[in-house]
């Protein structure tokens, strides 16, 4: 991200802290820089090593900042199922962008298409609905690990449940 987005962007999170009468601390200037000189998604867990030891951040600055920012809309949250989510930068740049996840490896690919944006805009407005936030998850399986039974992302199963998700089928079932 170029300097002067960044400071457009650490100057919208004070602002947003200052409405809600909140101080924009050195720490939690380092969490936004962080959090968006970056587009990739991330665990609150995955900030704490990478902040280091210089900026002294402790883990409840980092999830009350990050609730902050979604509050603010700068940040959104995605759902992956069973619980877990993971938090996505990319809306302040590309505020239509949608989601293929993969439910074996858990790789998450961004996408953009105008015509899902004007078929959004249809369904809403005939069912009479004005929109606040939009987005698509699609889940599925990547052609990598069905193909090749193995993807740089496959965090890795068990056995059964590995061929289960690559088949369809548990071994049980045959």
């Amino acid at each position: 991200m170029d300097p002067q987005s960044l400071q457009a962007i650490l100057g919208q999170a004070q602002a947003f802290f200052a409405s809600k009468g909140l101080r924009f601390t050195k720490q939690r200037e380092a969490l936004v820089t962080l959090i968006f000189r970056n587009n990739e998604h991330f665990k609150p867990e995955d900030l704490l090593p990478k902040l280091g030891k210089s900026h002294a951040v402790s883990r409840a600055t980092i999830y009350r900042t990050i609730a902050l920012l979604v509050e603010s809309g700068m940040l959104r949250e995605i759902s992956l199922g069973g619980g877990e989510r993971l938090y996505d930068p990319n809306f302040l740049r590309s505020p239509h962008h949608n989601h293929l996840i993969c439910v074996d490896c858990r790789k998450i690919i961004e996408f953009e298409d105008p015509n899902i944006d004007v078929m959004q805009n249809c369904i809403t407005r005939r069912l009479g609905f004005s929109p606040t936030q939009k987005a698509i998850r699609i889940e599925g399986s990547c052609d990598m690990l069905r193909l090749l039974g193995t993807c740089k992302n496959f965090k890795g199963l068990k056995a059964g449940a590995r061929k289960k998700s690559l088949t369809g089928k548990s071994e049980r079932s045959r």
